[in-house]
């Protein structure tokens, strides 16, 4: 889709520095190559240079008319989402990503995009229905290239069921419908922990929390106010990195400046995490966050040795005494790549059991719903493997004694920074009595532990 006022715009506001947007075909063959999804085995030094290391998925491309930027693109599932952003002002020196509105827009378009179509995309003839509803649909959700509605599936993809306007002019444009009923507000916090651990005096160990806040408010009225606020216990590290959904009507300033990339000093907001906003009509992210909490929630080593055809195996796991002992599941997972099926097992765990996968090729370590009272677990045993066939798991990355365990957990009620919503403090300014429902989560994501006896991936290990 081409917005004819954006292009010109953007011509207005670049002045000399503008770079027309070529055509489709042209663009589509640029981001290709750009993206390296063609030439890909080729060295071109406009592209595979080290200076031009790309850690966002913010791009420069080459056209005929020189370099286009931003694009905004990302590849998933086989398919690439992509944009155009406007910069209002001049493209010479480049302005910081963050100064960009029109990153955060259109990043938040496409996820919407995303989330519209990645459903259908096993289903050839789903998908292209799908895809083929998606020009109607942005004539909602982005008349005139500003993005109105990112919730794409909550839109009506024929002319026949478009709503006209609101008579109500207070009523903000990302309010599709009205309700009518009891008010209700659902909020819950999930909180996914990343872990790279190593158990090697030259490589440190790294962790990393990211928070969202999702919501959904069922209340009655064209534009009613709301305001929630997260809570931190007593000395919790902060939240930083906050990025809040564009129906928050005022923040604290100090509030969004908070980065993880600064070490934590004293001049670091510590709150309090207000958010007034005029809720969407769907469920929809209030906010996103990352905090620098002080330990992993469990603490792993793994020690793989080969001695001769066989390999022995030795895992430890010891639950920090901070974190809720009550899992919905803990499990943890040993593949083995580029072996045959295991062929013998023998093994000793001193908690849960122990199970082989039908492929032979990965054991996992049901650990259940609670670590004991001594909060720490162990296995040890030994494997032997028969011959390797195309059915098992290969790995590049992997090879040798270079292995690891990856862990599987969800804890309810329970976030590791200790983020909470206050049901007393959500403030509604609407007649009657909400039912206000919080509830929160810990859920692992990449928590994987190396083994010892060999050395780590370099592209696992953490860039000073």
């Amino acid at each position: 889709r081409r917005y004819p006022t954006v292009e010109l715009r953007a011509e207005t506001f670049n002045g000399s520095t503008h770079v027309p947007v070529p055509s489709d075909s042209a663009f589509l063959k640029a981001l290709l190559f750009e993206l390296r999804l063609v030439d890909e085995h080729v060295f071109v030094e406009q592209r595979d240079t080290c200076t031009r290391i790309n850690h966002s998925c913010v791009y420069s491309v080459s056209t005929a008319a020189g370099e286009l930027w931003p694009v905004l693109a990302f590849h998933k599932s086989g398919l690439i989402y992509a944009c155009v952003p406007l910069v209002e002002g001049t493209l010479e020196p480049r302005p910081p990503l963050l100064t960009v509105s029109g990153l955060s827009q259109g990043l938040a378009l496409l996820l919407g995009i995303m989330d519209y179509v990645s459903p259908s995309r096993k289903n050839e003839a789903e998908l292209s229905s799908k895809v083929g509803q998606l020009r109607n649909l942005l004539i909602q959700a982005c008349p005139l290239g500003t993005p109105l509605n990112t919730n794409i599936r909550s839109l009506n993809s024929s002319f026949e069921d478009i709503q006209e306007m609101p008579a109500d002019k207070e009523q903000p444009a990302w309010r599709s419908c009205t309700y009518k009923g009891k008010p209700q507000v659902h909020v819950c916090i999930t909180e996914k922990v990343k872990c790279m651990q190593y158990d090697q005096r030259d490589v440190v160990d790294t962790w990393q929390v990211y928070g969202a806040v999702n919501c959904k408010c069922d209340i009655e009225g064209s534009a009613p106010n709301v305001t929630l606020s997260l809570t931190l216990p007593t000395n919790a590290p902060p939240l930083q990195d906050i990025v809040v959904h564009h129906c928050v009507t005022s923040v604290d300033p100090a509030m969004l400046m908070s980065t993880s990339a600064e070490p934590l000093h004293d001049s670091v907001y510590n709150g309090p995490y207000k958010f007034p906003f005029i809720p969407p009509s769907d469920s929809f992210n209030l906010c996103y966050y990352t905090s620098q909490v002080p330990v992993p929630p469990i603490l792993g080593c793994y020690q793989l040795v080969e001695e001769g055809s066989q390999i022995k195996i030795t895992v430890n796991l010891k639950l920090h005494e901070s974190i809720k002992n009550s899992f919905e599941y803990c499990e943890a997972r040993i593949p083995f790549f580029n072996r045959g099926p295991i062929a013998q097992l023998e093994y000793k765990v001193s908690y849960g059991q122990l199970d082989l996968s039908r492929e032979k090729s990965l054991l996992v370590w049901v650990i259940g719903q609670k670590f004991p009272k001594s909060l720490e677990i162990s296995l040890t045993g030994t494997v032997s493997f028969g011959t390797a066939g195309k059915e098992h798991p290969t790995d590049y990355v992997c090879t040798g004694n270079t292995a690891y365990v990856k862990l599987y957990f969800r804890i309810s009620d329970f976030t590791l920074t200790g983020c909470y919503v206050d049901q007393h403090s959500v403030q509604i300014f609407v007649p009657g009595k909400p039912k206000i429902t919080a509830t929160r989560e810990l859920i692992s994501s990449d928590y994987y532990i190396w083994n010892s006896k060999a050395p780590a991936p370099m592209v696992y290990k953490p860039l000073f």
